[in-house]
């Protein structure tokens, strides 16, 4: 069992350090050196660091040191230590990486600042912290009011693209967009992976052939719920039906979808994102909780 921990604690922190690698390398060799900014606290960071020329390590650990502490006050020790550390080493890594620019094409620069910095951020979330203390706020905003994390994060950003285009320009502005897009969307895919989890429910006559199918073909876990069904109460009783609730990953859909169909073409059949995933029986990254 101590191995076991120990095994995901080091697993996590490769991540970490991995994430912290990945940011300084799209600080330093994409976004800095063409004076680009990002989204959330980073962006803000970044805008202070070009308008009063103090180094971006101070205010990336200034200005992510409020969200640390409201953190630890409300998401656990752990998690504010954990954010902490990457936060710290990410200061550290920027200020001393010797990295000089990569390309000297904006677009590039953008594109793949935005890629690397996501990915650093992503690697972070996966790794138990985080690199950018924006979630941290969004997180408690959205409990104290009806704007969702999204609507937050959205709002957030829109007040710091519109000051970059003001104190700056709306060029900078504008690959500041192209940026976080990027960066969110690339973070997205590394926190949810080309393993980005569905989740399916099935009603059928046939369901226990579709049960067994689901764990035997294709190896996956099948929950089994007690049921009524019918279309409407004037045509009699509802009648009792087996509802089966499987979790398998997007790249599995259309073999999924074909082994039911093969058994019942008649099966009603409901799919939606899962996320955040623990415990039971799916096939997951090795070493996740």
């Amino acid at each position: 069992m101590n191995f076991r921990v120990t095994q995901v604690h080091l697993y996590e922190a490769v991540l970490l350090c991995g994430g912290v690698i990945s940011a300084t390398i799209g600080l330093r060799g994409f976004l800095l050196p063409v004076g680009f900014l990002d989204g959330g606290v980073t962006g803000t960071s970044l805008l202070l660091a070009i308008i009063t020329g103090i180094p971006l390590p101070l205010w990336l650990i200034v200005i992510n040191a409020p969200f640390i502490m409201l953190a630890y006050r409300h998401q656990g020790k752990q998690f504010a230590l954990r954010t902490l550390v990457a936060i710290a080493l990410l200061a550290v890594s920027v200020a001393v990486f010797p990295l000089d620019v990569v390309t000297k094409d904006k677009f590039l620069d953008a594109i793949f600042g935005g890629i690397f910095l996501g990915a650093g951020i992503g690697l972070a979330i996966r790794g138990g912290g985080v690199l950018d203390g924006t979630e941290i706020l969004a997180v408690l905003v959205s409990r104290r009011s009806i704007l969702s994390i999204g609507d937050v994060i959205l709002l957030f950003n829109i007040a710091l693209f519109s000051i970059a285009a003001v104190l700056l320009s709306v060029e900078v502005a504008l690959y500041a967009i192209i940026t976080y897009a990027v960066a969110s969307k690339t973070v997205d895919f590394i926190v949810d992976g080309i393993e980005e989890y569905i989740a399916v429910i099935i009603v059928s006559d046939h369901s226990d052939q579709i049960r067994q199918a689901i764990i035997v073909q294709l190896g996956s876990g099948c929950t089994v719920l007690e049921g009524k069904r019918g279309f409407a109460l004037e045509q009699g009783q509802l009648r009792k039906t087996e509802i089966l609730y499987s979790v398998i990953t997007r790249l599995e859909v259309t073999r999924f979808l074909s082994t039911v169909r093969s058994i019942d073409p008649e099966a009603f059949i409901v799919m939606m994102p899962a996320k955040d995933l623990r415990g039971g029986w799916v096939k997951k990254r090795p070493l996740k909780h």
